[in-house]
């Protein structure tokens, strides 16, 4: 198990309440998001928007979206 260390960050007092009165599986769940955004700050991806954006082209390919489909949908929006 990867060793931990506690932070303290300020926050409004509603939410602090609110995590507080949180049950220990939604507290869990809110140390697991604030890992992962302090991640992402500590080891920053500059390719992480291309990465995104491959995938959801891929996922658009995968369920039938070709380069003509697309093009005829943004050309009636105009």
């Amino acid at each position: 198990m990867t060793q931990q260390a506690a932070i303290t960050i300020s926050v409004p007092p509603e939410l602090a309440a609110a995590y507080d009165n949180a049950s220990p599986e939604d507290k869990y769940k809110v140390q697991v998001w604030v890992s992962i955004l302090l991640n992402d700050i500590a080891h920053p991806d500059p390719d992480r928007l291309t990465k995104l954006m491959d995938k959801i082209s891929e996922e658009a390919q995968a369920k039938g979206l070709t380069p003509e489909i697309l093009a005829e949908t943004l050309a009636d929006d105009e």
